[in-house]
């Protein structure tokens, strides 16, 4: 039951990112142009990497090293782009329940 909830929280996470780049470009953009092209392109890139390199079913999933990198420059971006937005605590909350999910993932092989 514990592995089901944490693959669970894994895909609140996933969700959670989307919407922090999100709300990153919409609050970082100079102009209106600027604020929808971040507010609605980070995510979509966001996605498109998710999906390419760290979805488990993806043909080009990355191996070990590379996938542990990939996903802790994921972590720092949205972290950063939190931050950035002045959410420090959200940012601590965030990272702390992240990397949690991380290592009982890697703990019971998920």
């Amino acid at each position: 039951m514990f592995k089901t909830i944490n693959l669970l929280v894994r895909f609140l996470l996933e969700l959670c990112i989307l919407a922090i780049f999100g709300y990153w470009g919409f609050q970082t953009g100079s102009n209106t142009f600027m604020k929808f092209l971040l507010g609605l392109g980070a995510p979509v890139l966001f996605a498109v990497v998710w999906g390419t390199f760290l979805a488990p079913k993806s043909p080009m999933r990355l191996h070990e090293p590379w996938l542990f990198l990939l996903e802790f420059v994921v972590l720092g971006l949205t972290c950063w782009a939190l931050d950035s937005t002045g959410k420090v605590n959200l940012t601590v909350v965030f990272g702390g329940i992240y990397i949690l999910n991380k290592v009982l993932m890697l703990i019971w092989r998920q």
